[in-house]
């Protein structure tokens, strides 16, 4: 009888790809950050606001410290061992070079341009030290001064304007020939080397720089506009409230004018002060009339027949609701019948006029962002309200992509009608998916004195 040995359990493989995607995963948080902080690029010119000062993160605006005290721990150290041993520079000298040309930038996270000319002073003298010393080595600039000088152009170039940082490098350009000129004939000259490192990257940072500052603006000029077309649309939809108005406060007061100048003759024996009383009724009514015509004239586009179509209400609803069916919605409607039409007549024109649209409008929602979702509408009557729901389940289909982005302002108008009403309105998403709209008008006008 056989038997197999079971080789000894080595524990899981070693994932090779496990470092990469944390390395990855590590890199797009560091740059949805940076994007996130776009705005702190485009800090002003003088400003002591640190760079990233304004990204959400704590860890983000604390990016720019850690990377300055980074270089400067392992540059001082590398400044100073490099002076002594390879440049045959005193230690005490060497060591006031390190820090002189690397501390301050600690100081360019805030100020970069002061931290320049510290660190150009600095990178001079050291260059005029290393200059003095007969040796081999990179000359006038050390690796170590390229590297810092690296880091603070990066600084630079984030806050300062174009023409700052085309005199910074003018400066570096003079500094290098000049100094590159007293080389020795056996030292590597570093002179081309920094003019060219420095020219990129004050070009890369400011192109950059310039392209987050232009994208602030375009998030800056989006908001303004959308603030714009959802101030505008309540605009609109208060103008068309005026104008749908005026159908319903034009009969009334054609009504009270017929009633006021027939009065003296339908009713036998009035005094004169009646008749007056009567014909200045008549008389104020036909001026309310021509004012609201004059108003009206304002408010009304030019060409906008359809607006002069009988406005619907809620005999409409049944229309409606089948022009919606065929759209593909399927929809229940549940109504009193009965009680319905007797209480209608004490509906006024206005919340008449209104139900019919907020209806209108949360059908028309269904459509643009849950097409095919079944829906159903509820009213209902009690001694004081006409009560409207409007619910709808989960979309079936995905909805249009030029539909699926939603302003709000359909809400808006919604909202407005209910308030010109003296109704309440509630809106929003339901816990299993889908949308609600309840509100509560008034069957009667409610007293203005009240409120």
């Amino acid at each position: 009888m056989s038997s197999t040995t079971t080789p000894p359990d080595k524990g899981p493989a070693p994932d090779p790809g496990g470092r990469g995607a944390a390395l990855r995963r590590t890199t797009a948080a560091i740059i949805d950050g940076l994007r996130a902080s776009g705005a702190s690029l485009a800090t002003p010119t003088g400003s002591t606001e640190p760079l990233l000062g304004r990204a959400p993160k704590r860890w983000v605006r604390m990016l720019p410290y850690v990377i300055a005290l980074c270089f400067i721990v392992v540059l001082i150290p590398v400044t100073v061992q490099v002076l002594t041993h390879d440049y045959g520079v005193n230690g005490g000298l060497a060591g006031g070079l390190a820090v002189a040309q690397t501390a301050p930038l600690l100081l360019a996270v805030t100020r970069p341009l002061p931290a320049w000319w510290i660190v150009i002073v600095a990178d001079i003298c050291g260059a005029i030290t290393t200059l003095a010393t007969d040796s081999s080595r990179p000359q006038p600039w050390t690796p170590m001064i390229i590297v810092g000088y690296m880091v603070l152009c990066c600084a630079l170039s984030l806050r300062e304007s174009r023409r700052t940082l085309l005199g910074i490098w003018l400066v570096t350009v003079v500094a290098g020939l000049v100094l590159g000129s007293f080389s020795g004939e056996g030292s590597q000259d570093t002179s081309v080397l920094l003019i060219v490192l420095s020219g990129a990257t004050l070009l890369l940072g400011a192109l950059m720089r310039e392209r987050g500052d232009a994208r602030r603006r375009l998030v800056e000029q989006e908001t303004i506009s959308e603030a714009e077309r959802a101030q505008r649309t309540l605009l609109e939809e208060r103008a068309r409230i005026a104008r749908e108005l005026h159908d319903v406060v034009a009969h009334h007061m054609s009504v009270i004018t017929i009633q006021a100048d027939s009065a003296p003759y339908r009713l036998n024996d009035l005094p004169d002060a009646a008749r007056e009383e009567f014909g200045s009724i008549a008389a104020s009514a036909r001026e309310s009339l021509t004012e609201m015509r004059r108003l009206l004239a304002v408010l009304r586009s030019e060409g906008a027949d359809g607006e002069r179509a009988p406005q619907p209400g809620l005999d409409r609803l049944p229309h409606l609701v089948d022009a919606t069916v065929r759209a593909g919605i399927p929809i229940e409607l549940s109504r009193p019948e009965l009680a319905l039409l007797t209480h209608l007549a004490k509906v006024t024109p206005a919340v008449d006029l209104s139900a019919y649209r907020i209806v209108q409008e949360a059908l028309s929602n269904v459509m643009r962002h849950a097409p095919g979702a079944r829906t159903e509408i509820m009213l209902d009557l009690d001694d004081e309200y006409l009560l409207i729901l409007v619910v709808n389940g989960p979309s079936k289909a995905p909805p249009s992509p030029l539909e699926s982005s939603g302003t709000g302002h359909g809400l808006v108008g919604m909202r407005e009608r209910v308030r010109l009403v003296g109704g309440t309105v509630d809106v929003g998403p339901l816990p299993g998916g889908g949308f609600r709209v309840a509100a509560r008008l008034p069957l009667l006008p409610k007293d203005s004195g009240s409120a």
